[in-house]
């Protein structure tokens, strides 16, 4: 026993003789290894998983639109954590109804960042709900907020402390790209009846404004209030300079009535449309045989892109058939772009995550598209500190100091006579 003890007892003075000879160099190695990895681990102790609430109308006027809105941003965060998630963990989601009404809007805004703890919202969908969340919630609050539908130029002046984003753009935009779409159709005098709210509003003042001024047309314009049974004396008012079409800018519950008794009164016979008509509930409703070959414009994409077409493909994957709506590609977008401006700030502070958006949405900087594959990579270049410039399956995100577009497309559609809805072409706004 005696001589067993001896032998350990030299077996551990040469190791203790070994690991003395060791290098300092190799134990400074081993011992910033350490600290590399107890930082990793504190700094993700210190923020926690990224939370992405989407806030939009999932009931309503809109809900049909909204549903795929929320398809599109429930395939954003599918990739987000198939590319490794942000901070090395998966992001996290909530989600929150408007049911197209500005109060329950603000609710909904306040339940997800107050109760649930969300860290940025991707909404709303109505420009009077994003105005609404925007001065009472977000801004405030100071949590980043990117609409992929509110189009109003409310927005652009909005009293939201630079909090306020959009991946669509501005309706004076939209405004010039109907009116020349209006005067291509080879007419010259247009009623034009609207949405009274802070959209319909936008976006008919930027109509008229166009028309009047670049294409000499003659405009009478007539706003309507939603939820209405009967719109006749607004659509005989709108007639008051004999127009030749009327140009539409209403949700589908309120488009569908006024189409309807223009039709069975003789008032009108020819349409033009905004973008809220890009939707196969109103021509259902309606028919084709009234509405074929009439166009309307709706927010672009940028045509037969990799990225575009990578997403496309992605989404018939998921959910078995391609997309019909616009701005889904658009929520899509503004999630992916919240989780690189996360990843970028490394942290989930609100101001931090703001100030990174601009540097990820435009060249010059390692591209990044909808695809897995490349977010990851994206993920990656932006936790090093690298620009990125993320092309989006809608468009590159590319934000102007009032968080405006800089770049982008307007579509034109039409509708079939056999009952369809078919895109004819693209207006490149920015280029």
């Amino acid at each position: 026993m005696r001589l067993i003890s001896f032998l350990c007892l030299l077996v551990a003075t040469a190791l203790l003789v070994a690991c003395g000879s060791e290098s300092e160099s190799q134990q400074e190695q081993i011992q910033a290894a350490a600290q590399n990895t107890d930082q990793t681990i504190q700094q993700s102790a210190e923020h926690g998983p990224l939370k992405i609430a989407f806030l939009g109308d999932l009931t309503g006027g809109l809900a049909e639109i909204g549903v795929e809105m929320r398809d599109g941003f429930l395939l954003a965060i599918k990739h987000i954590n198939a590319a490794g998630g942000v901070f090395g963990q998966p992001v996290e989601f909530v989600i929150g109804d408007t049911n197209t009404d500005p109060t329950i809007a603000v609710e909904e805004a306040r339940r997800m960042i107050e109760i649930e703890g969300a860290h940025v919202i991707v909404g709303a969908h109505s420009s009077t709900n994003s105005l609404a969340v925007a001065e009472s919630i977000t801004g405030p609050a100071g949590i980043p907020q990117i609409s992929p539908a509110s189009s109003s130029p409310q927005l652009a002046v909005a009293a939201d402390n630079d909090f306020l984003f959009r991946a669509t753009l501005n309706d004076k935009v939209q405004g010039p790209a109907l009116a020349q779409l209006v005067d291509e159709q080879g007419y010259s005098n247009v009623g034009v009846i609207y949405r009274d709210d802070a959209w319909g509003q936008g976006i008919a003042d930027s109509f008229a404004e166009a028309f009047v001024e670049t294409w000499g047309g003659q405009v009478v314009m007539v706003a309507v209030a939603p939820q209405q049974t009967t719109y006749l004396s607004e659509i005989q008012q709108s007639r008051e300079n004999e127009p030749e079409a009327l140009v539409m800018l209403a949700y589908v519950p309120e488009g569908t009535i006024i189409l309807r008794e223009s039709i069975e009164n003789g008032l009108y016979d020819r349409f033009v449309f905004g973008p809220t008509s890009r939707n196969p509930g109103l021509i259902d409703a309606i028919g084709g045989a009234h509405l074929g070959g009439m166009h309307g414009t709706a927010p672009g994409t940028a045509p037969g892109t990799e990225s575009a077409l990578l997403w496309e493909s992605a989404f018939i994957d998921e959910y078995d058939r391609p997309y019909g709506f616009p701005y889904t590609k658009q929520a899509y977008d503004a999630t992916i772009a919240f989780a690189l401006a996360a990843e970028a700030a490394g942290s989930t502070d609100g101001a931090a995550i703001r100030d990174q958006l601009r540097r990820i949405g435009g060249a010059p900087g390692q591209v990044v598209v909808a695809d897995i594959g490349s977010i990851r990579l994206g993920l990656e270049a932006a936790r090093s500190g690298e620009d990125l410039d993320y092309e989006g399956a809608a468009q590159t995100l590319e934000w102007d100091e009032n968080g405006d577009l800089a770049r982008g497309f307007v579509g034109i559609w039409r509708f079939t006579s056999q009952g369809g809805i078919e895109d004819t072409g693209v207006i490149p706004y920015g280029d």
